[in-house]
């Protein structure tokens, strides 16, 4: 069989894909991809490459300045017609309905392609509007700073709530370098972020498959660990905007979304330290409050449950402990929790609840089963794919990142209900989720407190 890990870009996006040990074949739709300086010239070829004859072009205000609209000096110049449509706003815009709404009632119906001009938000509206309206996408990327480039989910807002909608991937991926280095340092961050969240993803991915079952791919999962190696190994050169090492982010943030299509789910790429985000960002819209770039709070949470995980490896299961929990679980009071932290999207949460039932005791009693059945494989899962505290952290520090949630103006309130709220807000199965089986999502809630401060 075929090793993923060793694979170049063109390869790992062959047409029709690659038959794996695993049983399933992965493919990724991708038809063109183009990184490197100075490739932002060959926009005409990755339309002619995806026969788009008239591409509606999709930036905002800041993406239309970094590269949009250069894109359409490059398409008139190539006789291509175009339209373009740069959605209105004032600073960042958000991935949410009236965003995708706005996009949708100005396309022009003659048009056979989205060209999405931007980074994380632009281009996942543009794979929930190219799906809407019926044609393919691909994006000229802005900056490195998140993984969805070249995957097949959107991270969206809907109902005031953060969920990930399954789309078509794009057909084409273009980055320049020397666009992708005039990014504001923050989205620099932001992807070697989103790039460090990749351990813990790896590591939960892996628990999950002993306690639930869950489907698992080790060929993808080696893949994502060689493209971490190789963009940490570049981490340093992120504050002089090193083209290499900003080219070794982009690589790894687009092997990160081919590796989320070949798993047809986003395991290899996000786990607690990207729900740590999300709820973030779902207190703060709630409050109608700013919050920082996704992939910077992605960093900080991976730090976070570095902690957890060190802290995990020291925890003995209990049978009775966790049965005693479960039997306590009193669903009015964990409905008035949900509506504390969640407020008026309280509603939505208790909905996914009522589809997934993670709170069931015969579901929890068949987890806790797996679970100490399995206790010696976690924590060698834990020690094989997690780094240590320490080191990530200096690594991180290197470039400049922030490294703890005051430092990115979060409370630890705040980081202690993202906690709590965190395997509420979809049916998977995080650390959290191992936590509340067990019976410690109290015990570790009250030690969260205190090193969301540290």
């Amino acid at each position: 069989m075929t090793s993923f890990d060793r694979l170049s870009l063109q390869e790992l996006t062959r047409p029709g894909g690659y038959d794996c040990a695993c049983g399933r074949r992965h493919e990724c739709a991708l038809e063109y991809l183009n990184i490197g300086q100075g490739v932002l010239n060959r926009v005409p070829e990755m339309l002619s490459a995806l026969g788009s004859a008239r591409p509606f072009v999709l930036c905002d205000a800041n993406t239309y300045a970094a590269a949009g609209e250069r894109v359409c000096a490059l398409l008139d110049d190539a006789g291509i017609p175009h339209f373009l449509y740069v959605i209105p706003g004032q600073g960042r815009i958000s991935p949410a309905e009236w965003e995708v709404g706005s996009a949708v009632m100005h396309y022009d119906p003659r048009c056979d392609l989205i060209l999405a001009v931007g980074s994380g938000v632009i281009n996942d509206i543009g794979k929930v509007m190219a799906r809407a309206v019926g044609v393919r996408s691909a994006v000229v990327g802005t900056a490195p700073s998140m993984d969805g480039y070249a995957s097949n989910s959107s991270s969206m807002e809907v109902d005031h709530v953060k969920v990930s909608l399954y789309n078509h991937a794009p057909s084409g991926i273009l980055l320049d370098t020397d666009v992708l280095c005039q990014a504001p340092m923050r989205m620099l961050w932001a992807g070697l972020g989103d790039m460090a969240a990749k351990y813990v993803a790896l590591c939960e991915w892996r628990i999950s498959h002993l306690v639930t079952g869950e489907f698992y791919c080790e060929s993808i999962a080696e893949l994502m660990r060689a493209a971490v190696r190789r963009v940490m190994e570049a981490a340093p050169g992120i504050p002089q905007r090193d083209p290499q090492a900003v080219e070794a982010v982009a690589e790894g943030l687009v092997i990160a979304g081919i590796a989320m299509a070949y798993a047809g789910i986003s395991r290899p790429a996000s786990g607690l330290e990207h729900y740590f985000s999300h709820m973030w960002e779902m207190m703060a819209l709630e409050r109608g409050e700013s919050y920082d770039l996704h992939g910077i709070q992605v960093g900080v949470g991976t730090l976070l449950t570095l902690k957890l995980y060190k802290r995990i490896r020291t925890v003995i299961p209990d049978r009775e402990r966790a049965q005693r929990h479960m039997n306590a679980f009193d669903p009015a009071k964990w409905e008035e929790q949900v509506r504390r932290i969640f407020g008026k999207t309280a509603d939505e949460i208790i909905k996914i609840e009522g589809q997934t039932h993670k709170n069931d005791p015969a579901r929890h009693a068949a987890r806790l089963d797996n679970i100490l059945a399995h206790w010696d494989d976690i924590l060698r899962i834990i020690d094989e794919e997690l780094p240590e505290y320490g080191a990530l952290c200096s690594r991180m520090a290197e470039a400049g990142m922030p490294p703890t949630p005051g430092d990115i103006g979060v409370s630890a309130q705040d980081t202690v209900d993202a906690f709590l709220g965190a395997r509420d807000i979809r049916d998977k199965y995080l650390s959290c989720s191992l936590l509340w089986d067990l019976g410690l999502t109290e015990k570790f809630a009250e030690y969260l407190a205190q090193a969301a401060e540290d």
